[in-house]
Parts: C-alpha cells; structure tokens; sequence
C-alpha cells in the first residue's frame, strides 16, 4: 500500500490533496468525482464521513453532510467506498472526521476496518491532542499513520509536542475558525509553516480555506509539503447537483490548475 512517506520523498511540488465527503452527492457520483480527481493528479485523498454536527467545518461542507447523510451514508457504507476506491488506484488516505462516529462505531473495531479498507490515517477533528492516548494504541496496533492540527495560536512548546506525535504529516491550519474558502490566504499561515520547520522534519500541509491557484502557489513557495483543499472542491459538488458530468469536468480543470500553480 502507497504510503505518506512514498509521496513526500518522491515529490518535486507539494502534494495536492483534495477533499471529499463520501457520499455526496450520492456514493456512485462521489466515486467518479475521487476517480476524476486522482486522475487530474490528486496525490493523496483527504476524505470525511459525514456528520451532523461537524463543529470544524462551514456552511460548505456542512451542506456536503447533509446531502451525503440523506443517502444513508454512515461509517461502514464510507469504508466500503474506500475500498472502491483502493481499488481503482492505490493512493494514500486520511480520513478526516468527528470522534463520536468512531465511538459509535466502536473504536477497535473502526481503526481495524479502517485499516483493512486501505485508510492511512484518522484525524479526529474534535479529539484534543491532550487526549491522543484515547487512541494511539489502536493507530499502532493497525499500522497507520498519525496525523494532527496545528493551528497559528498552537504554542511553540505545544506545536513540538503535537509534531513529536505525527508520524504522517502534520495538518496545517491556516486560519483561526472553519473550514471554507476564502479569498486570500491568512498572513499568519507562512510564519507558521517557516516555524514548523524550525521544530521538526515532519511534512507539513496546509488547509483550511486554500481555494485558488495563487493561494496554491503562495504555499509551494513558501516550502509546504502538502495543499489540502476542501470547501473549493465541494462547492464545485454542490454547484453541479444536476449536472455531474460537467461537475466532474470542472474538478478537473479546478485540479490542474492547482497543480500547475505549484
């Protein structure tokens, strides 16, 4: 299985890793839409199961949610979505998502089936690092990868210690608040990818309201290992509900214009 490492040591431009919520619009068009993306040279696949209280994310993704909750998505209908898409290409995975899914769900048997559908790693949004001890044993004991969120008010000592626990990369937060583009980049997130890498040699990726090419290039440029792009990738879903072949055709031009921009 392709792994977090494999593509950051064979980079030569930060990765571009879109977001999805599985299942919106319905599980067959979201599949096609992640086949179109990884196609368009998606390098890893940031991916949310849907919740109906995801309290890190704007009206974007929040809307993804309910369309996506309204198709009956829930863990195990995600799972088997990934598995489809492992299928078609083996790309990294993070799984992006709230804890009460996973305690649900039940959590050794979520990271085990996570693990066995090809996921690489599980952000929990709402799991304060102070309380990673909840699940680090089960990361290990699957063989993933570990991936947390700094954000620009993290505290040095805090980032060395959040950066001590991340073996994937570290998610970047641009922007104090949720998820949703925006039109310009925050002058608080280069200072803190420049101070990152002061701390630590983990690789660094940026998300949170990353939506244009320029916003794209601005990140290669100041050294980012990764560009996670989520609400700008969505809205492109939420605007093409009835028409999902050009949304698919728009994803794909929206993707390599980001990849070009690095």
């Amino acid at each position: 299985m392709r792994t977090y490492q494999d593509v950051f040591t064979d980079r030569q431009r930060p990765a571009l890793i879109p977001f999805f919520v599985l299942g919106d619009p319905q599980p067959n068009t979201c599949l096609d839409l992640i086949k179109t993306a990884i196609d368009s040279g998606a390098d890893i696949l940031e991916l949310g199961i849907p919740f109906s209280d995801p309290i890190a994310d704007g009206p974007t993704i929040q809307k993804a949610d309910i369309r996506a909750l309204e198709q009956g998505i829930n863990c195990r209908r995600a799972l088997d979505i990934i598995h489809q898409i492992k299928q078609y290409r083996d790309i990294p995975v993070g799984l992006l998502m709230y804890y009460n899914l996973i305690w649900h769900y039940g959590r050794e048997a979520f990271y085990r089936d996570a693990a066995a559908a090809g996921v690489n790693s599980v952000l929990i949004a709402d799991l304060c690092v102070d309380d990673a001890d909840e699940v680090s044993g089960l990361i290990q004991k699957n063989g993933l990868d570990s991936v947390y969120m700094v954000t620009p008010n993290t505290s040095p000592a805090r980032r060395e210690r959040i950066a001590g626990l991340c073996s994937g990369f570290i998610y970047t937060v641009a922007v104090l608040g949720v998820t949703g583009a925006r039109d310009s980049l925050s002058a608080a997130v280069i200072p803190l990818i420049g101070r990152l890498r002061e701390q630590t040699t983990v690789p660094v990726c940026v998300g949170f309201g990353v939506s244009k090419p320029q916003h794209a290039r601005q990140l290669a440029q100041a050294a980012a290992d990764g560009v996670i792009v989520g609400s700008a990738v969505v809205d492109i879903i939420g605007k093409n509900l009835t028409a999902p072949d050009h949304g698919c055709s728009e994803l794909a031009r929206f993707l390599t214009d980001m990849r070009k921009a690095m």
